[in-house]
């Protein structure tokens, strides 16, 4: 009894979930187009389970634009009159305005976007449209499908990683001057330039663009013509699929081109990696917007309230991004686990792959979105961050090095001066409050000339390595990663 309640209600939810992705669910009155083969067909129950419909419904431009190139190719080679492929791409062309319009019907009884869009071209143009298939597999539809989608998500999901970038470097600009107290093991270090710490992540997101650009490349590549794996005895011209679709070239193993999709485990990782970059960026902004930082102010419209505390800002949205993050992690993990033991070539669990990769794609555009706006229109509290560069002795290191620089050994140096900071420690002070006499009871090497060594503003100033913090290293990162966008750009 349990079971059956059990079985009972998962229908309940896949119907209603087939409802709100507005797929209709039959009630097993049409014989499925691979039917000839079986005197009954399976149970509604199972036919919902079995069905990717509501799931790959999305696919729909894409499926129709391989339809239309692979119709063309067929009467290209004789394999099809002019006058069917004709017909064909006319009647794919008003079953795309439908769909657009909303007025197509997806049936859970068609089982894949594939079916139910050959379904429709059928009832409309009768025998022509039951030569579409010809020389054909879903088995290859489907691949080719994924690839081109995947193929244009990765160039959207690029171009806002580059938005994302050029908003990072637009705040840095904007904060050229102001100073931030830098972290290691979440506790104060040395002080770093705001804009330096920013394009940190500028340079993370330059990464993820370029594993974006890597992960379109992967998919460049045609299984239009491999059929369900063995290739077809009818003359396929594939280079020409290929070409009409924009492809740079052909997949040179049917086997392989039916089963391969390393391309959604390349866009899932790429995915991964900038949630990954864009969870650590909000947890950033989380700390930085609380009370206890202060350093920045998040907008009214990327924050929210509480239902019972009238005094909270919430940032929620930046809390979201980084939660979120575990999931497209789980979208990797996900696909990675479905591929692992599938013996060549199509299996039916391949069909588990466009829920992650479509979740990873969803989910990363619009955290991307979240933060790019939040960077743009937050306020950042100077006064606050160069406050709390002055405590944590965060000038201890130039200390050290300024003894260094008298001739005594670092080792030493280091030791003297974290009794110089044991001291402003009890005794509750700065290092910029404590008085050359006070530091020259540690060491006699010390003189006036310390002063100006301590400052907080002359430490940032020193750091003046390839890629260090001071204003003239962090002018040169802005127009190095100024010129990568640019560069960029011409990838897209």
């Amino acid at each position: 009894m349990h079971r059956a309640n059990a079985l009972t209600s998962g229908i309940a939810l896949a119907r209603r979930y087939n409802r709100e992705k507005a797929v209709h669910v039959a009630d097993n009155d049409h014989i499925p187009l691979w039917g000839g083969r079986f005197e009954k067909t399976p149970a509604a129950a199972l036919q919902e389970f079995g069905a990717s419909l509501p799931v790959d419904k999305r696919l729909w431009a894409q499926d129709i634009a391989g339809s239309q190139a692979h119709a063309r190719m067929l009467a290209a080679q004789g394999v099809l009159s002019q006058q069917d492929a004709e017909l064909i791409v006319t009647g794919l062309d008003t079953i795309a305005k439908q769909i657009t319009d909303g007025d197509f019907d997806f049936d859970i009884v068609d089982e894949d976007i594939h079916m139910s869009i050959e379904r429709a071209l059928t009832e409309a143009i009768g025998d022509a449209g039951r030569r579409l298939h010809t020389g054909r597999s879903r088995n290859d539809q489907v691949a080719t499908d994924a690839r081109l989608y995947c193929k244009q998500q990765s160039i959207a999901l690029a171009r806002q990683l580059l938005k994302a970038r050029q908003t990072l470097i637009a705040v840095a600009e904007a904060n050229c001057s102001v100073i931030l107290p830098g972290y290691t093991h979440m506790q104060k270090a040395q002080p770093v330039l705001f804009s330096h710490h920013l394009l940190a992540y500028s340079w993370m997101l330059a990464r993820d663009f370029r594993r974006m650009i890597a992960a379109r490349d992967a998919a460049d590549n045609s299984p239009l013509g491999a059929a369900a794996l063995a290739g077809t005895s009818y003359p396929l011209d594939r280079q020409r699929t290929a070409s009409e679709l924009g492809f740079s070239s052909v997949i040179p193993n049917s086997l392989d081109a039916v089963s391969d999709r390393d391309f959604m485990l390349d866009l899932i990782y790429a995915c991964t990696t900038a949630m990954i970059h864009l969870s650590r960026l909000s947890e950033e902004l989380i700390l930085w917007s609380t009370e206890e930082f202060g350093f920045i102010t998040l907008d009214d419209t990327y924050a929210t309230g509480s239902s019972i505390m009238p005094q909270k800002k919430n940032p929620d949205f930046a809390e979201l991004v980084r939660g979120k993050a575990g999931r497209v992690v789980g979208d990797l993990v996900g696909l990675l686990t479905v591929l692992k033991g599938l013996p060549l070539a199509y299996n039916k669990d391949l069909q588990e792959d466009k829920e992650g990769t479509f979740d990873a794609i969803d989910t990363l555009s619009a955290s991307l979105a979240a933060i790019t706006g939040m960077l743009a229109t937050l306020r950042v509290n100077a006064d606050t961050m160069l406050q709390a560069a002055q405590g944590g002795f965060m000038a201890a290191t130039d200390l050290a090095d300024f003894l260094v620089g008298t001739g005594m050994p670092f080792r030493e140096a280091h030791e003297v001066v974290g009794r110089i900071v044991l001291y402003a420690e009890k005794k509750q002070c700065a290092l910029q409050e404590l008085s050359l006499a006070e530091l020259s009871e540690f060491s006699t090497a010390f003189d006036a000339a310390v002063m100006d060594v301590i400052d907080i503003a002359a430490v940032v100033a020193r750091r003046t390595t390839e890629g260090g913090t001071s204003p003239a290293s962090v002018e040169v990162q802005l127009a190095e990663a100024r010129k990568l966008i640019e560069a960029d750009e011409r990838m897209l």
